[in-house]
């Protein structure tokens, strides 16, 4: 089973409207999760999901340097650490976002293969949901 889940997308947007939409809690909350978050190292941050099945999700910041953010990722109804990574590159007038989800493994056995899937599929939300946030953004101006 792999451990670790990447994703990649480009975007049209400059990498600072990118890093403030992915570190700022007021942001997060708009097209992600209801964040308590702060991109500070050591930082215990809280996701909390309105919708049906969803579990709280809680972690600690780990870094925070130019265009990387890395926290862990902890599901709070099947209490596994696992590891989540953001960066972002400017490329060309756009800004590339390599998102890296990694220890699944550390989940057991058929739960591991649940998480990956559960967790893919969640990523590939969450992307979209951050397309559609920075497009309604920069709409709004």
């Amino acid at each position: 089973m792999k451990d670790s889940i990447i994703k990649e997308h480009l975007f049209n947007k400059d990498i600072d409207t990118i890093w403030k939409a992915i570190t700022e809690a007021d942001e997060i909350s708009a097209w992600f999760l209801k964040a308590d978050f702060q991109p500070e190292v050591g930082y215990q941050y809280t996701f909390n999901s309105t919708g049906e099945n969803c579990s709280p999700i809680t972690g600690e910041i780990k870094e925070v340097s130019p265009y990387t953010l890395k926290y862990t990722w902890v599901v709070i109804e099947n209490p596994i650490e696992t590891l989540v990574t953001w960066k972002l590159e400017e490329q060309n007038g756009q800004t590339k976002l390599t998102l890296e989800h990694s220890g699944i493994s550390n989940y057991q056995s058929d739960t591991a293969i649940e998480m990956f899937n559960s967790f893919n599929g969640g990523w590939d939300n969450c992307i979209n949901g951050l397309n559609e946030y920075l497009t309604k953004l920069v709409d709004a101006k």
